[in-house]
């Protein structure tokens, strides 16, 4: 007699499939949005919606529409030139995983000893495309800026002295390759640079000496001093600053009281990474 499989028993042993079982709750929708974000990477970090319909070969109707919802949920951004590219929902998720890493373990009691030391913010970042990623973050105790920059957040490189401290350890084709004119938009800082003379003219005086101070470039009202974290020898890997009410600390006042502080801090991670302090 033929053996006949009902459909209980046909769904029994479908549960038994770990895989079929894992194909029965797949959301197609969601598997073509996490297809899109796959896309970007390092080497291109920002493309074209009719570049993710040809890698993607999803219609173009369908990748519109992802796009939208991605970019509501804040999982894409626009860039000025209307082309996307991953957005703040995306580096918060990355954040996750950075918390793992060697850099944040690694800093995280140096930087709390920063903090004791100066009672100020310290903020870690690693460069992101032309942005800075805030990767850790540890407020002033009453809050005054806390609510400027977050783990997470990005702002870009050219107004950060996280930001600038980093690209100083980069080579001409390395700056030209990372920074563009559409790096410099928006409205930040009133002492921001603007250009890339000005921008190299800042890099320069970073290289020389060994951090960078700068107020209100990214944020009114704050200022910011920073220096540069190696690892593997020389590369210049992140940087870590000291960020203060600018009505509080004239350019004297930042150098006498935390820049020593800073540079030791800077130099014990670089150490413990395993980086050269020259």
């Amino acid at each position: 007699m033929e053996n006949v499989t009902t459909p209980e028993e046909h769904d029994n042993s479908r549960n038994d499939d770990p895989k079929a079982q894992a194909r029965s709750y797949r959301v197609e929708a969601l598997a073509k949005g996490l297809r899109l974000l796959s896309f970007f990477s390092a080497e291109t970090p920002v493309l074209r919606v009719k570049d993710l319909v040809e890698l993607s070969g999803i219609p173009m109707p369908t990748t519109f529409r992802l796009v939208a919802t991605l970019e509501e949920e804040g999982y894409l951004e626009r860039t000025i030139d209307g082309q996307v590219r991953p957005g703040t929902s995306v580096l918060a998720l990355g954040f996750a995983a950075v918390q793992g890493m060697d850099l944040v373990q690694t800093s995280d009691p140096t930087m709390r000893d920063l903090h004791a030391k100066t009672s100020e913010t310290v903020n870690l970042g690693v460069l992101y495309s032309d942005q800075v990623l805030f990767v850790a973050r540890i407020p002033r105790r009453d809050g005054v800026l806390s609510d400027a920059i977050r783990v997470g957040s990005t702002v870009p490189a050219v107004f950060s002295s996280i930001g600038k401290v980093i690209l100083a350890g980069m080579n001409e084709e390395e700056l030209n390759r990372t920074i563009s004119e559409s790096s410099f938009a928006g409205r930040w800082g009133p002492n921001a640079v603007r250009t890339m003379d000005e921008l190299r003219e800042q890099l320069a005086t970073a290289r020389s000496d060994g951090y960078l101070l700068q107020q209100e470039s990214a944020i009114p009202g704050l200022s910011s001093i920073a220096a540069p974290i190696r690892q593997g020898g020389k590369d210049i890997v992140a940087a870590i600053n000291v960020a203060v009410p600018t009505s509080e600390y004239s350019k004297k006042k930042l150098l006498n009281n935390i820049l020593e502080p800073l540079l030791a801090a800077s130099r014990e991670i670089t150490l413990r990474l395993g980086g050269s302090t020259r």
